[in-house]
């Protein structure tokens, strides 16, 4: 079996995005188990930028440096390099859905589906929240990781 390669998809790649590839490379050394990881925005207007400052707070604050991450936009070539792209909510699915090739190898879903109880439902967007909604997003995007650690430990 090749190794997963998994791409997240939120908005702008300075928030949720950033802490769900952190989220999983976390469970995934952890684990031992050996994953392509990334992420990306379906907006380009952050391109080149750390992830939001209180993303990397909340990164911190579980052991992780994001600090180096940078903002990008999601490519068509996307498509065929990761075997699954998972958006953090719906509107940014359909974005996917939208500039999707109508040939490629990745499964495209919604993150939370992974996560027992959470099927249909978003990461929250914790941009104009404060630390609680930080708090609330590394949890969504842990659970999602853990799901995807326990089904490539197998």
């Amino acid at each position: 079996m090749s190794q997963p390669s998994i791409l997240f998809v939120c908005l702008g790649n300075i928030c949720r995005s950033p802490l769900a590839e952190a989220a999983l490379r976390k469970r995934a050394v952890a684990a031992g188990v050996a994953m392509t990881i990334d992420s990306a925005g379906t907006g380009d207007w952050h391109t080149g930028n750390a992830p939001d400052p209180r993303a990397q707070e909340m990164a911190l604050e579980h052991g992780v440096d994001i600090s180096k991450y940078r903002a990008r936009a999601v490519t068509e070539d996307d498509f065929h390099k990761f075997g699954h792209i998972f958006a953090l909510d719906q509107q940014n699915l359909k974005d996917l859905r939208r500039i999707e090739p109508a040939r490629h190898i990745a499964e495209v879903g919604l993150l939370m589906d992974l996560v027992p109880g959470r099927k249909g439902t978003a990461v929250i967007d914790p941009y104009y929240g404060d630390h609680t909604d930080f708090a609330q997003a590394w949890a969504d995007v842990d659970a999602a990781a853990q799901a995807l650690v326990k089904r490539y430990s197998r």
